[in-house]
């Protein structure tokens, strides 16, 4: 559990981080890009009203509205092209003074490619063009080189890209010498409290065995009677109580190496089904069993023993008159499925979540004459989860069904 919940702890802050980083890393790409086209945008329509000429600083009829800041060198700074178009789309003119990088036969490739996005604006390669329309049916078209611009755009994605690889790195890092410490306090409470059960249990066990014994006594004395049964029955209620409690605790215990041996599931299996077959006979109710033969596991056997011991026990006590339970073991890959079925009426589909927890009971009335307390599906979770496994519960057609997934480890 406390290895499940470290893992558990650090997949939560680094999905966290990975989330953040990847929505700041993305606003920074994005808003670059925004920021460097408008720019572009500026620069083509200042070009567009001045007659695709730069006017000197401070000129009257510098726009102001523009971000763009002309400067003496921003003529030799900014390559660009100018391409006139009749009303059929034929070339009327090519200004190429302000661009070295183009020859004629380029520029009426670019502005094919132009033409064909049918945009009024938009890139083609790396440059940015804008189209408009003349007074005489055609277009103008400007083209502006944005390779540095583009160029910078990428450098900062992938520097950002990087800080981004870094720091995930870097909190993994620090999360899997760090993690130990953070989870300390709950490791040391699930701790306390498992010894707390253990050695309240332990000290209740005294008590109880007096009280038994005085009964005894007192029953020998003065003869039996109905408050005298009363009282042993509630006591031998809190005694199995107490002992449920403790084997619980026992079972969310890490598995120690000492404890842990190769044996076959498939006999421990079906020994349970021959112990519960009578009982289930003697409340008219029939058990069928799929069981596998020569599947093997590496784990605690005794768990396991137990655990086929509660889902039968739970089954046959629910199952509704002359029902059938089927209860399978079978093995596919590397895991092994465990499935007991039984038909019960009138269950609460949105509790069935709940039918782990602690002392929880779906129908109390009906769990207190069948003498439940709530532990034995929590204790049943806790032997699976001990073996790396897993158990669910659905319910359908009127069948609940619980299945528990047990890995092959080693």
């Amino acid at each position: 559990m406390i290895r499940s919940l470290r893992r558990k702890f650090i997949l939560i802050a680094m999905a966290s981080l990975f989330g953040t980083m990847v929505v700041l890393c993305t606003a920074i790409g994005i808003g670059n890009h925004c920021i460097t086209t408008s720019r572009a945008d500026h620069v083509i329509a200042l070009l567009r009203q001045n007659g695709g000429k730069f006017l000197p600083p401070n000129h009257r009829s510098d726009p102001s509205n523009f971000d763009f800041q002309i400067t003496p060198e921003t003529p030799f700074e900014t390559r660009y092209f100018i391409v006139v178009l009749t009303a059929g789309r034929e070339i009327e003119s090519v200004n190429l003074d302000h661009i070295a990088a183009l020859d004629r036969r380029t520029v009426v490739d670019t502005i094919g490619q132009i033409i064909d996005t049918g945009a009024r604006q938009g890139y083609v390669d790396r440059y940015r063009f804008g189209v408009f329309p003349n007074q005489d049916g055609g277009n103008t078209i400007i083209g502006l080189d944005c390779f540095l611009q583009l160029q910078s755009s990428n450098n900062l994605l992938r520097i950002t890209a990087a800080i981004f690889l870094s720091c995930v790195l870097i909190v993994f890092v620090l999360l899997l010498f760090l993690s130990k410490r953070a989870i300390r306090p709950f490791v040391d409470n699930l701790e306390r409290q498992r010894r707390f059960i253990t050695d309240a249990s332990h000290e209740l066990k005294t008590p109880l065995a007096i009280l038994s014994a005085d009964i005894g006594l007192l029953e020998d004395t003065c003869g039996g009677d109905k408050w005298l049964e009363s009282a042993r029955a509630q006591i031998i209620r809190l005694d199995k109580l107490i002992k449920n409690l403790v084997e619980l605790a026992r079972t969310e215990e890490t598995i120690r190496e000492d404890t842990v041996a190769c044996f076959s599931i498939s006999e421990v299996a079906q020994a349970n089904v021959d112990a519960f077959q009578p009982l289930a006979e003697a409340d008219q109710k029939t058990l069928a069993a799929e069981i596998a033969e020569g599947i093997t596991l590496k784990g605690v056997q005794d768990n396991f023993f137990r655990l086929f011991s509660i889902l039968l026990d739970n089954a046959v006590k629910y199952c509704d008159p002359e029902g059938t339970i089927r209860f399978s073991v079978s093995q596919r890959g590397r895991n092994i499925y465990i499935t007991v079925s039984n038909p019960c009426a009138g269950i609460n589909t949105a509790q069935l979540p709940r039918y782990f927890d602690r002392f929880y009971r779906a129908d109390s009335s009906r769990a207190r004459s069948t003498g439940g307390y709530g532990i034995g599906l929590s204790t049943a979770k806790a032997i699976v989860t001990r073996h790396k496994g897993r158990i669910s519960n659905h319910y359908a057609d009127g069948v609940i069904t619980f299945t528990a997934v047990i890995p092959q480890i080693g």
